[in-house]
């Protein structure tokens, strides 16, 4: 007994700690921290049903402590027999009665709630101004096309609030799931087939985590699922319109002798797959507003150190990427070159 003590208080310590760093990390990004319409009806489905699952638990333990306690074997009481209920139809009537109520108390709100978030409609209206969004994945990269502006980008995904943006969901090789946490479930993005949903952003909340927001991929797709993600920048509506117009008119034109230098070695390599202008969709993430993005490959902060730790290496910084071996070995000066004409690539 002596020898186990010790195990169960490192156990024991392992637990505390663990159940005390769940709660540790940025806000929002949490389904619990919910910030807008779908979030909340999501979390009050999970609050419900908790509850209910917790009432059921509570219930249970006492009915079953009291009955081991009532009914237990006593000194001198071996051969009685307590009174025997089977068949008691009030029993019967009791416990299929409770279990009902309660499955029509979780699925009253979750089937309202299905059908409402189900609800695109406004997507098939040709005269809707609603915003649509078309999601393509990528391993392991995510494409943004705004079709009703044709606009395109990649990795950061701009958003207005306040209104409801509608998603057509795919993917271009194997399948993902299109997941915000703090804004809405998740939703696979197939190769077969386009899910469509939709989500919306509440102005008031989103700058409490600053207008960014983190997005994954919720469906293990590959070695480097994990760094398969996105931002989300939340913008008024104004905003919004004019970063479009930036990005319908977007020019680059290298400033620096250094960046002219990386122009010319991105037209003899980078350009069969990757596009800078602000309207066209490629096989690789467009760059168009590449410097102004928040991060690199998805998932390191965009500083020229990190560009140039992945233009030297892609394969060390996201395993199994397609960049990996389709462009020419560079030596430290094209990196550099490459890097300050990348940095340059901003519509803001």
């Amino acid at each position: 007994m002596k020898k186990w003590l010790p195990n169960w208080r490192i156990l024991s310590l392992f637990s505390v700690m663990a159940l005390f760093l769940a709660g540790c990390g940025k806000p929002f990004l949490s389904t619990l921290q919910p910030v807008g319409e779908v979030a909340d009806m999501q979390k009050s489905l999970i609050l419900l049903s908790s509850a209910v699952m917790i009432l059921v638990v509570v219930v249970v333990t006492i009915i079953f402590v009291y009955v081991v306690v009532k009914f237990r074997q006593r000194d001198g009481e071996e051969e009685r027999i307590p009174k025997q209920v089977e068949g008691s139809h009030k029993l019967e009537i009791t416990w299929t009665v409770i279990p009902i109520l309660l499955l029509l108390i979780l699925a009253v709100p979750t089937v309202s709630y299905t059908f409402h978030l189900a609800d695109v409609a406004e997507m098939d209206n040709e005269e809707s101004e609603a915003l649509v969004v078309d999601v393509t994945a990528h391993l392991y990269w995510w494409e943004f096309e705004y079709p009703g502006y044709g606009v395109v980008t990649s990795q950061d995904l701009y958003v207005p609030t306040d209104e409801k943006i509608y998603f057509n969901l795919q993917a271009s090789d194997v399948k993902h799931s299109f997941w915000i946490p703090s804004a809405g479930g998740k939703l696979d993005t197939n190769t077969d087939n386009v899910n469509r949903f939709w989500l919306e952003f509440d102005s008031e909340r989103v700058g409490q985590a600053e207008n960014l927001f983190f997005g994954k991929c919720a469906e293990l797709c590959g070695p480097s699922h994990a760094l398969m993600d996105f931002k989300v920048k939340t913008v008024s509506r104004a905003e919004f319109d004019q970063w479009i117009e930036k990005m319908q008119n977007v020019e680059h034109v290298a400033e620096s002798e250094l960046a002219q230098a990386g122009e010319e070695i991105f037209a003899q390599s980078c350009i069969t797959c990757h596009a800078i202008s602000g309207d066209q969709a490629s096989v690789a993430p467009n760059l168009a507003n590449f410097g102004s993005r928040e991060m690199v490959a998805g998932h390191e902060k965009n500083t020229p150190e990190k560009v140039a730790e992945w233009l030297r290496d892609p394969e060390a910084f996201k395993p199994a990427n397609k960049m990996t071996g389709m462009y020419p070995k560079l030596n430290e000066s094209e990196i550099d070159a490459l890097v300050e004409y990348l940095s340059e690539l901003k519509v803001e």
